[in-house]
C-alpha cells in the first residue's frame, strides 16, 4: 500500500464503516456533482481577512502605540540604549507583519480546499472573540495585547509577561523579583533608595530586563525612566524611578503585585468548528488537513513502511514493555481529532477536539446543540461498544484522528416521552438546522 492510498477505518481503529484519506487524496465515495458545503459560523465570528498593506499598517500602528506609551510615561529623556530598544521593537513589528502577510496567503490557499472534512484547526481569542488558525495564534495574541495596552496597561503588561515568555522558571523569578521591589517600597515608603531601580544592575539585567512585558509593567505602575549621575561617579546611568505621587496608593501597588504573582498565560480556546450534515452514507469518510497530525513530514512518509510491517510485528511474540511502548507512540501521533455523531433523526453533528480531551467534553458539546439538553443519551463507538467512562481520553479509546459515533436515547426516558406524546423528529436547535450542509 503506497502513501496516499485510502486507509480503512479498521486499520486506524475507527471501526468497520469508517474510512480515512491522507490530505489531497480522493476517495471513491467523492461525488463532484454534489453541492459544496457551506460552513456553519462558529460561536465567535471569523475575522475578515485584510489586504497585506492594511495588515502591515495594523502591526506597525500597534508597535508605534507601544512606543508612544513608553515615551509618554517616561517624563525624562530616554537614553540611547532605550531608543535603540524601541527602534528594534518597531522593526521587529514590521518583520512580524510581513510574516503575517505570508501566512495570510497560506491561509487563503488552505480555505480554497473543498475536499477537506474541516479546513484546519482554529482557536478563539478571549480578548477579541476572533477565530484564528493555529499557526496565527502567537501573532494574534501579541497584536491584541499591544493594542489593549492603551486602555489597560497594567493588566495587559501582566498578561504579556506570562504569555510572551515561554521559559516558566524565568517568568517565576522575574515576577518574584518585581514583587520584591514593590514590597521594599510599601514597607519603606520614606526610603528614597527603594524607589530607584538601576537598569545596569546585574540582577535587573539577568532576571527582568530581557523578558517581554516587564518594562511595560514597571512603567504602568508608576516608574519613570530617567538618566542621571550618582554622587562620586563620572558617568550617567539609566534608572527606573517611582513617581512620588504613587506613594499615596500603596494598597494598589500591593494589589498589582498580587495580580502579577497569580496571573496565568493567556490561552486561546479550541474552536469546535461545528457543522451539521444531512443524513448521508458518507458520514464515515474523513479527509483531514495536516493540522491534525503530530508528525513531521518524514514521519508521515514512514507510516507506509510501518503499516507494511504491522502484520509481521503483530505476529511476533512481544513483551509487555514492547507493547506498551508501541501503544504510547500511537497515543502521541495526533494533537486533534475530528468527531462526528449520527443523531437518531439521521443528521450528523461534527466538531474538532483535542486528541487528549475526555469523553465528557464530547457529551457537553452534544448537549449544547440539543433542544432538550437535559435528556440522557448513550454514545456508541465505531466498534459497537458504548462509551461508559466519561473520564476516558479520546486517544485511549481509539477515537483519533477521526471517528463516527452514534447517539442513542436512554430507552426508559424515551419510552416515557413517547407515552407523553412528545415529538422528537427534530432534536437539534433551530439555528443549527437552518445552516445544515450536504456532505460530499
Amino acid at each position: 500500500m503506497c502513501l496516499g492510498e485510502q486507509v480503512r477505518g479498521r486499520e486506524w481503529g475507527l471501526g468497520r464503516e469508517t474510512s480515512f484519506s491522507f490530505p489531497g487524496q480522493k476517495s471513491p465515495l467523492d461525488n463532484p456533482g454534489s453541492p459544496k458545503p457551506v460552513e456553519i459560523k462558529a460561536k465567535a465570528p471569523e475575522k475578515p481577512r485584510k489586504g497585506p498593506a492594511e495588515e502591515a499598517q495594523m502591526a506597525a500602528a500597534a508597535a508605534m502605540t507601544r512606543l508612544d506609551i513608553n515615551q509618554h510615561r517616561a517624563r525624562g529623556s530616554p537614553g540611547p540604549s532605550s531608543l535603540k530598544m524601541d527602534v528594534k521593537k518597531s522593526s521587529a513589528a514590521h518583520n512580524e507583519a510581513r510574516s503575517q502577510n505570508s501566512q495570510a496567503s497560506s491561509n487563503s490557499n488552505r480555505e480554497c480546499r473543498t475536499d477537506l472534512s474541516v479546513n484546519g484547526v482554529y482557536f478563539i481569542c478571549p480578548l477579541t472573540a476572533i477565530s484564528v488558525h493555529k499557526t496565527e495564534r502567537e501573532a494574534h495574541i501579541k497584536e491584541a495585547l499591544l493594542t489593549r495596552l492603551v486602555d489597560d496597561p497594567i493588566g495587559s503588561s501582566i498578561m504579556m509577561i506570562h504569555t510572551f515568555n515561554k521559559d516558566k522558571e524565568k517568568v517565576k523569578i522575574a515576577c518574584e523579583t518585581l514583587a520584591k521591589y514593590i514590597d521594599n517600597i510599601c514597607n519603606n515608603p520614606t526610603e528614597e533608595k527603594y524607589r530607584k531601580i538601576k537598569l545596569q544592575n546585574k540582577v535587573f539585567q539577568e532576571r527582568i530586563s530581557e523578558l517581554e512585558g516587564t518594562h511595560e509593567f514597571l512603567q504602568s505602575i508608576g516608574f519613570e525612566r530617567k538618566t542621571f549621575q550618582l554622587p562620586g561617579q563620572d558617568h550617567e546611568d539609566d534608572f527606573y524611578v517611582l513617581n512620588e505621587k504613587f506613594l499615596a496608593t500603596l494598597e494598589q501597588l500591593r494589589q498589582y503585585k498580587d495580580d502579577l504573582l497569580n496571573a496565568e498565560p493567556l490561552r486561546l480556546q479550541l474552536d469546535r468548528r461545528i457543522k451539521v450534515f444531512r443524513p448521508t452514507p458518507q458520514a464515515a469518510r474523513f479527509e483531514l488537513p495536516d493540522d491534525f497530525y503530530n508528525l513531521t513530514a518524514e514521519e508521515v512518509k514512514r507510516e507506509q513502511q510501518m503499516r507494511s510491517d504491522a502484520v509481521e510485528r503483530n505476529s511476533m511474540l512481544r513483551t509487555k514493555a514492547m507493547r506498551e511502548r508501541n501503544e504510547q507512540r500511537e497515543l502521541k501521533k495526533y494533537n486533534y481529532t475530528l468527531l462526528r455523531v449520527r443523531l437518531p433523526d439521521g443528521y450528523i453533528l461534527q466538531g474538532t477536539f483535542y486528541a487528549r480531551e475526555r469523553v465528557s467534553a464530547l457529551r457537553a458539546f452534544i448537549s449544547s446543540t440539543l433542544m432538550n439538553d437535559w435528556m440522557p443519551f448513550q454514545l456508541v463507538a465505531p466498534g459497537g461498544h458504548k462509551l461508559k467512562d466519561d473520564d476516558s481520553l479520546f486517544n485511549e479509546v481509539g477515537l483519533v484522528p477521526a471517528a463516527l459515533l452514534t447517539l442513542t436515547w436512554d430507552a426508559e426516558i424515551l419510552a416515557d416521552l413517547e407515552a407523553a406524546g412528545q415529538n422528537h423528529t427534530s432534536i437539534l436547535k433551530p439555528e443549527l438546522l437552518s445552516n445544515v450542509q450536504t456532505l460530499v
